[in-house]
């Protein structure tokens, strides 16, 4: 039973840093704290912000408490992990603002009836002047700017504010006073979280173990997902469109999401890749993974309906039988819909792609797109409509050369 349960809480995360003594934690037999804080610096969640979550949820299901820290004072240093620049800190009201909408996103994945929020602010903002200079006394300068990114910062010469190596600690303090047993992060959080591990031993406390989880992907399968990219599945996106693009994602992306996004048990996600393998048809999974995400953040109501929506727009006499399908190659940055048009035979010209769009007679897997600038990421598959005759199912691939 510890080894399934060891087995299911390693998969799909990136590094377990000292298994052995999350064994003998879980060996006491007792509810572990489990944490992992958010700092509300923007007020949507995506696909991608719940790889952490989803993993918190097999922890709660597992009866261990979570504790889901919402990093209100933090938010106001700002935390420049994998920046190389300062981040500007969030003035008190956008914190608290976002704050609230985090709270309604969470719980549509963990149950609130079994997870404590906390703030920071709760010990941060009664912290004396005094107590701060004594926290900042429990680390050097020198194990500061072992910081991936702040060591590039300074060999190149570029501004590290005192204020920032004030980041980490106070992470490492919320361990502290949490008495955390095992806190979760982002890869790019390693350095943070280590920093817990070292808090609490100087307090006197037995150290937390970390889980780190890997960035996800966004819709193209290369860069990670981001509404910056326009390659990022919001938790808020409308049903039709959140399943349309989970459809949309390559067959390989999907064994990934699978991984970091399904609460299906892993063994029965390892059998179904290896039934595609034997020759099933992946899009049968796809379909039951679109399902899921939608009726997580929706409801199964919605999941059935969009899935209906999906099959009467694609599949019921909408699309030709003989309609081509073309494979493209694009670099990272995908493709100009413009470009990509004329490339699949669809115009003659760009020019004419570009007067087509502002007719209103250009879709996306029967959607009408407006914007005469869009770039179609790599790794996608969609099928493209210009007109009422013309049509092609098109896959870009990325070019390796």
């Amino acid at each position: 039973m510890l080894q399934e349960t060891l087995a299911q809480l390693r998969y799909g995360s990136d590094e377990l840093l000292l298994e052995a003594e999350l064994i003998k934690k879980l060996e006491e037999n007792r509810p572990l704290v489990i944490k992992a804080g958010f700092d509300p610096t923007a007020p949507d969640l995506h696909l991608g912000h719940t790889v952490l979550i989803n993993k918190l949820k097999q922890f709660q299901d597992a009866g261990h408490d979570v504790q889901f820290l919402i990093g209100d004072f933090t938010a106001m240093i700002g935390d420049p992990t994998g920046k190389n620049v300062t981040r500007k800190p969030l003035s008190r009201e956008a914190v608290i603002e976002n704050a609230k909408t985090y709270q309604q996103q969470v719980f549509k994945i963990l149950d609130p009836e079994k997870t404590t929020v906390r703030f920071n602010s709760e010990w941060m903002g009664v912290m004396t002047s005094a107590e701060l200079i004594q926290l900042a006394a429990k680390h050097t300068v020198a194990r500061m700017l072992e910081r991936d990114d702040f060591s590039k910062r300074y060999k190149g010469g570029q501004p590290i504010a005192i204020h920032e190596f004030l980041y980490p600690l106070i992470q490492g303090y919320d361990s502290v006073v949490m008495k955390a047993d095992v806190e979760l992060g982002g890869t790019d959080q390693k350095f943070n979280l280590l920093m817990g591990r070292h808090l609490q031993e100087v307090y006197g406390q037995k150290p937390q173990v970390v889980l780190t989880m890997p960035i996800l992907e966004g819709l193209d399968g290369v860069q990670k997902m981001s509404k910056s990219l326009n390659n990022y599945i919001g938790i808020a996106d409308a049903p039709d469109e959140m399943f349309g693009k989970i459809m949309s994602i390559s067959d390989d992306l999907m064994w990934r999401y699978f991984q970091l996004l399904s609460f299906k048990p892993m063994l029965e996600i390892e059998k179904w890749r290896a039934e595609c393998v034997a020759g099933a048809n992946p899009r049968n999974y796809k379909v039951s993974l679109g399902q899921e995400i939608v009726a997580r953040f929706h409801g199964q109501q919605a999941a059935v309906a969009a899935l209906e929506n999906f099959e009467a727009r694609f599949q019921r006499g909408a699309l030709p039988d003989d309609m081509p399908e073309v494979e493209l190659v694009s670099g990272a940055e995908g493709l100009a819909i413009a470009n990509l048009l004329k490339m699949a035979g669809l115009v003659e010209t760009t020019s004419e792609a570009l007067r087509m769009i502002k007719q209103g007679a250009v879709k996306i897997d029967g959607e009408k797109i407006e914007d005469q600038k869009l770039a179609i990421a790599v790794s996608t598959e969609h099928v493209y409509q210009v007109g009422k005759r013309k049509f092609a199912k098109v896959k870009i691939k990325l070019d390796e050369m």
